[in-house]
């Protein structure tokens, strides 16, 4: 009885085994079904690639005469992330707190310009590019003492006008890398009452940038990363709004000075 019973379990154990296997052996067949298909399209794209690559002249160039026009329009989308460089006085309340601020996230923002591009010489642009940016900046403030946290969410709609001086290396075929300097007045447009920060309206940055034109058939693709860097104190300290609230003063005492700084990922067509 005992023999017939461990025959049976160990035939149920063989037909599961090998229900297993087949449907393994499925699987395994068809991933490798995948990846044939995938290298003979990868094959064949590379194959018309080829065949076409050998019917152009590889000494073709896109829009020849684009860097010859005295001036140009364009415009331009992108990221950036904003950030707030703080710096503290060592402020003590009456009550013995001590608040300390950082920013230890950056949220990734979007902006949009238009361009003006006017041609100086065959190595010089002057490029004006106004345009908006729209971000937000998360701050954690905590008072060192007591460990209590607290947290606030500035948002900023800033109207924006760029002006860069752009040094081009000479054209290599369809691309030509270059670097910018220039300024970047700015101006935010929303409103921020009864707050624990509240920042000035108006703000300046020095700005570098790096790039590189690429010059397509009907337009030139620009992409170009830029670091923007203030100058000037942008904590409103006179809290004339915070009147009837006088505990959120004790944030802004405790701040000698903060600037601002972004990095900017833009794309332009021209």
């Amino acid at each position: 009885m005992k023999q017939a019973l461990r025959k049976g379990r160990k035939k149920k154990f063989l037909k599961c085994n090998k229900r297993k296997d087949v449907a393994l052996l499925k699987i395994i067949m068809a991933f490798y079904k995948k990846i044939i298909l995938t290298f003979a399209c990868v094959l064949s794209a590379a194959m018309s690639f080829t065949v076409s690559a050998k019917d152009l002249n590889d000494k073709l160039l896109n829009r020849p005469y684009a860097d010859m026009r005295p001036w140009h329009l364009g415009f331009s989308f992108g990221l950036h992330a904003q950030m707030l460089n703080i710096t503290h006085n060592g402020f003590t309340t009456d009550e013995g707190e001590s608040w300390f601020m950082d920013q230890p996230d950056y949220s990734p923002g979007f902006c949009v310009n238009g361009l003006i591009d006017f041609r100086l010489n065959t190595y010089f642009n002057v490029r004006i590019s106004p345009g908006m940016y729209f971000g937000n900046k998360i701050i954690k403030m905590r008072d060192m003492n007591s460990e209590n946290t607290l947290q606030q969410n500035v948002k900023s709609a800033l109207v924006v006008m760029p002006i860069d001086l752009k040094y081009s290396a000479l054209r290599y075929r369809n691309a030509r890398p270059y670097v910018t300097a220039g300024v970047m007045p700015a101006f935010d447009v929303t409103k921020k009452n009864n707050e624990y920060i509240k920042l000035k309206p108006i703000d300046f940055y020095l700005t570098l940038g790096m790039g590189c034109d690429f010059y397509l058939p009907y337009f030139k693709f620009i992409p170009e990363i830029k670091f923007c860097f203030g100058i000037s104190d942008v904590i409103d300290h006179e809290r004339k709004d915070l009147t009837d609230d006088p505990s959120k003063l004790k944030i802004t005492q405790s701040i000698k000075k903060a600037t601002s700084g972004m990095v900017v990922l833009t794309f332009y067509f021209e």
